[in-house]
Formats: C-alpha cells, structure tokens, sequence
C-alpha cells in the first residue's frame, strides 16, 4: 500500500515539474516577443507613452490629495484632556485665603481654587455659582438663595449653608481685613425652614446679587481659629481645602528674593462643574512685567493678562497670539481731596480746566476714551453733564486767586502698567504748564504698594484701573464710608449729600427714579472734581497658538471673568473626525 502511494506521489511532482518548465518558457517567449522585441519601437510612440505616464501621474496625485481633502474636511481642530498650562501672573503669593487676595496672583488662584455664589456668566450679566437659584422680593431688601444639590468641598466634605453663614460672619468680622465686607456690612443671614439662605439687608440693594460674588469658607477646617489668626491657619498657608474647578497640588520657590514661584492646581473632582480639560494648571508669580515677557519668549509659560498691548512689539516669539477683549473697567486719575495742596475744590476745577485731555491721551491706541464714572454699556443714564473745556488761561486765571501751597510738588503716583507711567509724565507736563510742580513716581503693582501708598493715600494723585462692574454702583468709590485704608474711596472724598445719593440709588428699584438719581450724582462729580476719566481700557490676553483659551464669544466684566470657561481650555491640540 505504502509503495503505491510513494509511486502516485512521484508522478504527480513529474507532473507539477513539467507544467512548471512550460509554463517558465512561455512566459519567457512572451515577454521577449510582446515587450523586448517591441522596445525599438518604443521611440516610435514615446509622445504617447509620456502623455499616458503624466496622465496617470495626475490622476494618482488628485486621488492622492483627494484623500487628504476628504479627511480634513471630515476633522475638526480640538484639545484632548491633559497637558499643562502656565499662566504668568505678577505679585507675591502670601495667601491661598479668598478673602485676603490682594495681588493678581492672589487673586487668580481665588478665581480658579474657590467657587463663588454668584458669578458673571458668558453674557456678561450676573448669573449663580455656587447657588443655584437666586431671588428678591418687591422691595428689593430680602434676597433668597438656594444652594446646589451635592455640593462638596475638595477634601469630599459637604458645603452647606453653616458655611455661608460661617463666611459670611467671618468677613462682617472686624478683625478680617478683606474688600468683601463693605457689601455686607450690616446684612443679617439665617437659614429658613426651607433650607434657603435669606439674606435680609438694612436697605433695599438693586445690585444685592452682583455683590453676593463672594469666595466661600470651609466653616470644618477654620470654625475653631480666631478671625485674627487665619492668615496662619494651615489653611491659608500650605493646605487650601478649596471649592472650585481646580484644587491645590503643590508650590515652588523660584527666587526668594523676588518673590517668584510657581502654584501647581490639579482637577478638582468634587467641583460642580464639568471636569476641566486641562490637568495640570500652573500660575507662574513673577515680580515684574519685563519677567513675565521673557517667560512668554521662551516657552517658560503659556499666557497671560499682564501684559498691555504696549508690550505687544516686545513679544518676539511667533508662537504667541494676542487677543484683545473690552472689560468693564476705567482708567482714572483720582485726586486726593484730603491732600494739602488739592484738598481746595476750586483748585481742582482750575486743574481740571487746565488740562488738555486730548494730549494726555495722545499716547492711547484703540481704547475709548472715558469722561465719566458710568460707562455707557452699563445703560444706567441718557444725559450727562458738561465737563469744563480746556481752557489754560482762564484756568491760570482761577488759580491766581487762590491761595494754597504752590511750593509742594503734586505726586502723580501709578503702576508700571501699559501706558499708566506715559499717561503719568503727560498730566506732570500739563499742570507745569499750569506754572505748578509736579513729580510722576512709578510703582510696581504689589502688595507694598497697597500697603505703602494705596491705603495710606499716600498721593496728591493716583493714576489708577479700578473694577466698574456689570451695573453701575458707584458706592465702593465715592461714598465717604469707603474713604477709608479698607475701602476703595481712592479720592478720599466726602460729600454727605453724595452719600445719600449714592444710597438712594442703590435702594430704587424703578430704572427711571435710579437714572435721574445718578444724573444727579454726576453733576456733583463734575463739579467737585474727585476725579479724571481717562479711557476704557481691555485686556490684553497673549496665549500659545496651540492652546485653547476663553471663547471670544464671552463678554467679560472683569479680567477674571476669563476663567468663566476654563474647564473647557486645552493644553493638547488634536483632530477629531467627523460624520459626513
């Protein structure tokens, strides 16, 4: 059996080799006589035969950029989670407390570590936070608010209503330093039976909400620390159990001398908010602006806000975009009323005549200029009053009759920010021409300089970006309550009839009654002369090219507003497909 199967075998591999051989020389004599014997005739066609060859080259060639066509047209630019993104931000970071954040760093790290219970939206209005209903009764003087469902702090503990009250108490404290409390002064809070949080105020306060844009305590961590000792609570220091979309991680000392370093945030997965894309959020605390543009040159950081549109030739890097978006905010030179030599009304109305406004904006770019405290988007009047024109000789005049200190330079103090030092020389040049001294001082914009000169309204004048809000309220700056080292009265100017302005207007709750209210105000603004306005400025945003940011869709109120979207920036561009 074995020997039949061998001998099949041997047949069937004679077989195979024979059809091999064959089918090897026919193979053969076809290509030799089908395209070897045919090359010389080759020449013959060889027009054809290029026109064929170009042809097929196009044809592959538009197939080839036919796919890539069909696959970009099909993809869409995004941002995959991760990565980490470095904010330069300028001043020292003495505290991760909310309520003490004085410096724009601090102020930052409160933005992105701590939810508020209100906060303004992407339209620019005041929408909630941690709160997730907000309402006011008839008279405008009780506002009810309802805390979120689950909400919880970093740590996995809850955030209830003892905490607001807790915080709420904490900042009506006298010993807490904080620009939170001239809202609260005098507002009672309780719990209801319902479980909201009734906020019951001495007078009606249209704008109540707005100021409930307050950063929240954990009443767990500090219920047992002296208000006066806070600042040296872990919490403040090292350790801050925090609220918002990203939590604390680590810090490092870059110089300190200069007070550099670097606050790495982490995700916070207890935030109430969709997770952020970003892992890792760093803010990089710089001393100075000139810092912060080398960091951008090099790499070092991601963005900033810091810088001004001045800076903008400085920025060599190609990676680096800028972006420019209208905040509410006003560029003013605030005359200290209680100073020596400008404390006389009339020697400020001479001032004010006497300076060219025109000139002392010369070196301003796109940004509006403003006259008033009230910007016009805020929609609050329909008629303002007559600012004194330029006038220098009726100005010298009116001075010439005047007796005051001639001798004493006027200190023009400001920041060393966009074109606040040009701005400066140029309102020095102007009252030289008036034939009075003057001397322009420039200041870093840190925390010694809201202690040494701020506070202490150690200025005849302070050229000086302030936060107008939203809405008008005109209570923080011009209310003789805020003259004080806590408030924000930067003229330290005092009129009682203002006062009660001021106060009327917060309480109307009729649009009408409230316009012809602070039309009233700004004829007593004009005429006694706190005051300058300048320009409106915006923000300078500059950022990497490949990196997401805020949507230029929002209307930002304050340069914080920025963040309103940051659980949505990205660090890690990528593509994603889409269905046809």
């Amino acid at each position: 059996m074995f020997k039949k199967s061998s001998r099949r075998g041997q047949k069937l591999s004679q077989k195979i080799s024979r059809f091999s051989r064959v089918a090897s020389e026919a193979s053969q004599e076809h290509i030799k006589e089908n395209l070897v014997e045919k090359l010389p005739h080759a020449r013959n066609v060889r027009l054809l035969i290029l026109e064929w060859s170009l042809l097929m080259s196009v044809l592959i060639l538009l197939a080839i950029t036919q796919a890539f066509w069909y696959s970009d047209s099909n993809a869409t630019n995004s941002y995959t989670s991760g990565g980490t993104y470095t904010e330069a931000t300028i001043g020292e970071i003495k505290s991760f407390n909310p309520l003490s954040a004085t410096t724009n760093s601090e102020r930052v790290l409160s933005r992105l570590m701590f939810a508020t219970l209100t906060a303004n939206d992407y339209s620019g209005h005041t929408g909630v936070g941690l709160a997730d209903s907000i309402k006011v009764n008839d008279v405008g003087d009780v506002w009810t608010l309802h805390l979120r469902d689950n909400l919880k702090w970093s740590d996995g503990e809850p955030i209830t209503n003892d905490d607001v009250i807790f915080t709420v108490k904490l900042i009506q404290d006298a010993n807490t330093s904080t620009s939170y409390s001239s809202n609260l002064s005098k507002v009672e809070l309780a719990e209801d039976e319902s479980g909201n949080l009734v906020f019951t105020l001495p007078t009606a306060y249209i704008n109540f909400d707005a100021a409930l844009e307050v950063p929240i305590l954990p009443e767990h961590i500090l219920k047992d620390t002296d208000p006066a000792k806070i600042s040296e609570h872990n919490f403040s220091t090292l350790n801050p159990v925090t609220s918002g979309p990203f939590n604390y991680n680590a810090s490092q000392i870059i110089n300190l001398e200069t007070g550099e370093q670097i606050v790495y945030l982490k995700s916070n997965p207890y935030y109430y908010g969709d997770e952020p894309l970003i892992s890792t959020f760093a803010i990089h605390a710089f001393a100075d602006a000139d810092s912060v543009v080398k960091a951008l040159n090099n790499g070092l950081v991601t963005a900033t806000a810091e810088l001004g549109p001045t800076d903008h030739a400085q920025i060599t890097s190609k990676n680096i975009y800028e972006r420019e978006t209208a905040i509410s905010n006003g560029v003013y030179a605030f005359i200290n009323t209680s100073s020596h030599v400008l404390n006389n009304r009339s020697v400020r109305q001479a001032l004010r005549q006497g300076i060219n406004m025109d000139e002392i904006r010369e070196p301003l770019g796109d940004e509006l200029p403003l006259d008033y405290p009230i910007l016009a988007s805020q929609h609050t009047v329909s008629k303002y009053p007559e600012i004194p024109k330029y006038n220098l000789a009726d100005a010298k005049d009116a001075l010439s009759g005047i007796e005051f200190d001639r001798d004493t330079p006027i200190s023009i103090i400001t920041v060393s920010n966009g074109y606040l030092p040009a701005l400066a020389e140029n309102f020095k040049s102007a009252i030289e021409k008036l034939g009075l001294k003057a001397e322009v001082m420039v200041y870093d914009a840190d925390q010694d300089f809201l202690a040494q000169i701020v506070r202490p309204r150690n200025y005849d004048i302070l050229l000086y970006e302030v936060e107008l809000g939203a809405d008008t309220d005109l209570f923080a700056y011009y209310h003789s309550s805020q003259a004080s080292q806590n408030g924000l009265n930067l003229s330290n100017y005092r009129n009682t009839l203002v006062d009660n302005i001021i106060l009327s207007a917060r309480n109307t709750m009729n649009q009408e009654q409230r316009a012809n209210k602070y039309e009233t105000f700004l004829n007593y603004w004009v005429s006694d002369v706190p005051a300058i306005g300048i320009y409106q400025p915006n923000m300078a945003y500059y950022f990497n090219k490949n990196t997401r940011s805020f949507s230029e869709d929002n209307h930002l109120v304050t340069t914080l507003d920025r963040f309103e979207d940051v659980n949505y920036w990205g660090a890690i561009p990528t593509k994603l497909n889409r269905t046809p």
